[in-house]
Order: structure tokens, then sequence, then C-alpha cells
């Protein structure tokens, strides 16, 4: 009976969340036309506890995604435009000296646009790597570090970078570590005619975005608890650590595709992440359980930024994605 009563309740919680992700989704169609799967994606990393690097030419929406989730989550939202110019101190903040009102002299913390819940964290690879670095403490460990003073990120916290893929003049790669500190890569396309028309047609009423609260910062965090107790049975774990040593060709057990086409493979962070969403994502479908469906769909924003190709791939016209397929391929066969 007491079984009983709890599966109706697990059940009662998952429609639960499917109706939030529901609205969420509802509200952002509002400002953001088509990019289902950039929208899906950025969803999955936020509730997660994930950050996003997106890359796309500019002018696709990548800011008013950002803005139009601030308002559908009721989170605060802060823009950081990164240049050559940019110090540290101009992204996490910095302490100063000021005057009190009986004219004694204190020292005081000012915060740096760094504190807020969503940042976007625009053209990222424009500033220089000592700038860069000052994000890395951020994303991974949510907390900012200045002088001998730790300060907590107020939660949910989350990063959406954005990198210019045409432009290059200028810029400074991210480090591998810093690389590896996103949950996901995601590739923002250019709308089709059709969707490019209704983009003008839309902010040819507004340029402001129209989506209202339909979930706030508590709800987020309850269904990030939520997801982090949805089972993964040893046949789905175990194929997923499968795939991700699969990307490592020093590995002797590794397939053909990895040994021809693989540099460098991906990190102990990726298998992380790849349950992690998965769990997420088949609550977003209304299940509670993951699947290999839920792994496979995942595994090209997981991997993409993680796995370095060599030129063998080039040579033969693969991109990161075609070698995450064949890879996905070889391991669904070794599996069996």
């Amino acid at each position: 009976m007491e079984d009983k009563q709890n599966l109706t309740e697990d059940l009662e919680k998952v429609k639960k969340f499917s109706k939030a992700i529901s609205d969420i989704k509802q509200e952002i169609r509002k400002d953001v036309v088509g990019q289902e799967e950039i929208v899906d994606s950025v969803i999955t990393a936020i509730i997660a506890g994930g950050n996003v690097l997106l890359e796309g030419v500019p002018g696709v929406g990548k800011t008013r995604l950002v803005r139009s989730f601030s308002k559908a989550l009721s989170l605060p939202f802060s823009r950081i435009q990164f240049t050559p110019d940019l110090m540290p101190s101009d992204v996490t903040g910095t302490n100063v000296i000021e005057k009190d009102a009986e004219g004694k002299m204190n020292t005081i913390f000012r915060r740096g646009p760094i504190f807020a819940n969503l940042i976007l964290a625009d053209e990222i690879n424009r500033a220089t790597p000592k700038t860069q670095s000052a994000m890395l403490e951020v994303m991974q460990e949510h907390n900012v570090t200045v002088g001998d003073t730790t300060y907590k990120m107020q939660e949910p916290f989350f990063v959406l970078a954005t990198e210019n893929p045409i432009e290059q003049d200028g810029t400074y790669p991210l480090p591998e570590a810093q690389m590896d500190r996103f949950m996901f890569k995601l590739i923002m396309k250019f709308p089709s005619v059709e969707e490019l028309a209704d983009i003008v047609n839309m902010t040819q009423i507004t340029m402001a975005e129209n989506a209202t609260a339909v979930v706030d910062g508590p709800t987020i965090l309850e269904m990030r608890e939520l997801a982090k107790h949805v089972p993964v049975i040893d046949e789905v774990l175990s194929y997923t650590m499968n795939l991700v040593a699969n990307t490592h060709p020093e590995v002797e057990s590794s397939p053909e595709a990895a040994k021809k086409y693989v540099r460098y493979g991906a990190s102990p962070r990726a298998a992380q992440n790849l349950i992690t969403c998965a769990k997420v994502r088949a609550l977003m479908n209304g299940n509670y359980n993951v699947s290999y469906e839920d792994i496979d769909v995942l595994a090209y924003p997981v991997l993409r930024h993680r796995i370095k190709i060599n030129y063998n791939a080039v040579n033969d016209h693969l991109g990161v994605d075609d070698v995450i397929s064949l890879l996905l391929k070889q391991t669904k066969k070794n599996s069996k």
C-alpha cells in the first residue's frame, strides 16, 4: 500500500515538472522563433545546474533568449560584454574605500555584474585569458573570491557564454579547463525563411520581451532536487560510461573511430553531465527513468566541445558531430 502511494506521489511530481516545462516553453515562444533544440537544452542546463556555451552568428537572438528566460523564470539577469580591455574586477567586483555618515573610511565590496542568477557572457573569447580565468571559479563552484573573502552566488546560477564563429581576429581561444566547465556547447543556426519572416513581424511590434513569470528560483531548485532522484538502470549507466571511455584513442578497447579520428577524449565531467542532464530530460518528457535515447540525444551537446578531432577527420571531411555519431554507433554495437 505504501509503495503504491509513493508511486502515485512520484507520478504527480513528474506531471507537475512536465507542466512547468511546458509553461516555460510557452512563454519563451513569445520572444524566440524556432530554435526548439536550443530552448530545450538551455532549460535542461538551468535545471541541472550547468552552464552553456552558445555559438552563433550575430543577430540570431542570443541576448533575447536569455532575457526571455530571465522573465519566464523570474530571475535577475546580467549581461557582460567581453572585450580585450575588460579586467577581472570588472566581472567579479572589487573592494573600494568609502566614507560613512560619521566620516570614517571603510572598505566595502562593490559587487560586479556576475552577481545575478542568469548571466549572459557575450563574446567571452574576446577577453584576455586573465579575465576569462575570473569565470572559472564562479562557473564551477558558484563562488567568487575577492581578496580573502569568498562570496556565494545565489541559486539557481547559470552562465550562457557566446562565441562568434566567423570573426576570430583579436580573440583568445578558451582554455580546455574552461571549456570543460560548460555543460553544453550549442550551435544556434540561422533561421529559415519562414522563421525569419516571423522574427521580422514580431520585432516590428516591439523589441521588448513579452514573456511573463511562470516559475521562480525556489521552484527551479525543487525541480533540480526531483531530477537527482530519477533512477538510472545499470545497463544505461554502463552504456554511458563506455561511450565516454570510447572517446579516448589511447584506451586499448576504444573503437576504431576514436583511434582514427580523435586526438583527445572527454573528461570524467562529461560522464557526470550526461547522467545529470539525462535525468532532467527524462522528466521533461514525462518519464521517471533515464533511457538510451536520452543519452544519445545529449551526447552531442555534452561531447562536442570536450573531444578534439585530428587531421584524419578533417581530411575525411568529418566534423565533431560526425565523429560523435560514429562513436555512438560503435558503442551501441559493442554493448550488444
